[in-house]
C-alpha cells in the first residue's frame, strides 16, 4: 500500500496563496537589481549620500 503524500498538496495550495507576494517580489527585486547595475562611478561620486558617507 502506498502512503500518501502530503507535500503535493501542500505546495498547490500555499502557491494559490502566496503567488501575488511572490510574483512582487521577483518584480521588485529586478528592477532593483536594473536600477543597481545601471549606476555609474560618477553617479557614485555625485551622489549626495555617498559624499556623506565619504566624510
Amino acid at each position: 500500500m502506498a502512503k500518501f503524500d502530503p507535500w503535493p498538496v501542500f505546495f498547490r495550495r500555499e502557491w494559490k496563496r502566496n503567488w501575488p507576494f511572490l510574483a512582487g517580489f521577483a518584480i521588485t527585486g529586478s528592477v532593483i537589481t536594473k536600477l543597481t547595475l545601471s549606476l555609474t562611478d560618477e553617479d557614485a561620486k555625485n551622489s549626495p549620500y555617498m559624499q556623506r558617507r565619504n566624510r
